[in-house]
């Protein structure tokens, strides 16, 4: 892969929310993720641009070092053009739709 190519990194997770240390860790996972650099495209789906395969390796290991033991956790890599073919079929577009990778990568 083109190391110089911008890539979304696309997180998708279901993790118990019944008891109360269940939503602390559901809550956990998800402020990482923000803190991180990732944007809320829908509930449990996140997603953040990288610059370069390397960007991937390194939020992969991230992710890797913060998961919650219990639930499900998906991680996915689409190049910027695949993620730009995304059709919005119902609701509306957030502001992280509307704005190129470059200032994505700038404004985080």
């Amino acid at each position: 892969m083109n190391t110089n190519k911008y890539m979304r990194i696309l997180v998708f997770f279901d993790l118990p929310v019944k008891s109360k240390e269940d939503r602390k860790v559901a809550s956990k996972f998800r402020d990482f993720l923000l803190k991180d650099g990732y944007h809320m495209v829908q509930f449990s789906v996140y997603a953040r641009v990288c610059n370069g395969y390397d960007a991937v390796i390194k939020h992969e290991n991230r992710i890797n070092s913060n998961l919650p033991r219990k639930g499900s956790v998906r991680m996915l890599v689409i190049t910027e053009k695949q993620y730009e073919s995304v059709r919005i079929l119902v609701g509306s577009p957030t502001k992280y739709d509307t704005i190129s990778a470059t200032e994505q990568l700038t404004f985080l």
